[in-house]
């Protein structure tokens, strides 16, 4: 049973103009949270309330040791007027990996998704109309217990937090400049890499910050031998030769991505030789400079498609397509984008209707 808390009607915040949504910076009125603790038979104190702090321990492990994970999901208008949901499954799925790894409990499926409809409903006047606007939806689960000592949390705090949406790059689809890092690494494998972890995200400020001083969108994360190619910062990466799309396999130290997966069924389904398999920045720039690389663009729940119309790397620029949004991407851009919105039949049943969690 979940405890409601109603903002009062005079103090609900004003929805924000969709052209001024930028990305993870509004949330709605209200949040879940629920406590799990080994010495209160589990889970309990499932509720929501207005949106606000959480208070910790000074001590709390979150702090000290890193216990945190997350995940990124998005609901949608639909059109007609209904609300669904993008693949929650498998965010629920990634997060009870992760949840494992990170020696977190995990709150049962019937909590998640009860938790998610209820909290989506009372916020249903946050979800945008407009095309390239969505809710986005933070599940996060954190270590709580306050002690000095290094072991799993016997105390976890789980909360989800929404937050209306525009596109994740203020200028939408046009082509990101890419910086490959080939000195810092964000993972290794047997590591957390393949983790929503928040540690991951925590390795890759630096070298983010530094391309970001540079005037680069992102950053391209090499494996431990600084040479095949791992994912961005926020993206997986898809590269379309004249003869296969290629995109680099899950080896342990990459994200196994909800949109990843969506674009591999698309492009089978399409027709198209997809590969997942170890490619190296040398055959990327080998490629480019004899034309066999047509084409590259990022995955993720947050931008979708994101076209790459530059690779920086080891001092020298490469422009990829012209330096501008492929075929394909922009293809994959709206073939997603029509199914998320209920504008084309969802044939890979992707979707879950709010009323139906």
């Amino acid at each position: 049973m979940i405890s409601i808390q109603r903002r009062a009607a005079n103090q609900l915040k004003p929805i924000p103009v969709t052209t001024d949504l930028k990305f993870g910076q509004h949330f709605t009125d209200h949040w879940f949270s629920s406590k799990f603790s080994e010495s209160h038979n589990g889970w309990h104190d499932a509720r929501i309330e207005p949106y606000g702090t959480i208070s910790l321990d000074p001590a709390a492990s979150v702090l000290h040791y890193g216990q945190a994970l997350f995940e990124g999901m998005k609901a949608f208008r639909q059109e007609n007027g209904e609300i669904a949901l993008f693949r929650p499954e498998f965010n629920y799925q990634r997060m009870q990996e992760g949840a494992a790894r990170l020696c977190l409990a995990i709150p049962p499926k019937e909590m998640f998704f009860g938790a998610l409809k209820e909290l989506i409903t009372l916020e249903e006047r946050w979800v945008p109309k407009e095309a390239d606007c969505s809710l986005y939806i933070r599940p996060a689960l954190i270590g709580t217990e306050a002690f000095l000592g290094v072991r799993p949390a016997k105390e976890i705090l789980f909360f989800i937090l929404l937050s209306p949406v525009g596109p994740y790059y203020a200028r939408g689809q046009a082509p990101t400049r890419i910086w490959v890092e080939d000195k810092a690494v964000r993972a290794a494998p047997g590591g957390l890499g393949s983790t929503k972890a928040g540690a991951n995200y925590a390795a890759s400020l630096y070298s983010g910050h530094q391309a970001k001083s540079k005037g680069y969108d992102q950053v391209l994360w090499l494996d431990v031998n600084h040479d095949g190619i791992e994912e961005v910062g926020t993206m997986n990466v898809f590269l379309v030769f004249k003869n296969e799309v290629v995109t680099p396999a899950l080896n342990g130290s990459i994200l196994a991505g909800g949109m990843r997966d969506s674009v591999l069924q698309l492009l089978r389904a399409e027709g198209l030789k997809v590969s997942e398999r170890r490619i190296t920045m040398n055959e990327v720039i080998k490629e480019l400079r004899s034309g066999g690389l047509v084409e590259a663009f990022g995955t993720g729940t947050a931008a979708v498609i994101s076209p790459i119309g530059e690779l920086a790397y080891k001092g020298e620029s490469h422009a990829v397509h012209g330096n501008k949004a492929g075929p394909l991407s922009q293809k994959l851009y709206g073939l997603i984008s029509r199914i998320q919105r209920g504008q084309d039949p969802d044939r890979f049943n992707w979707l879950r209707p709010l009323k139906s969690l």
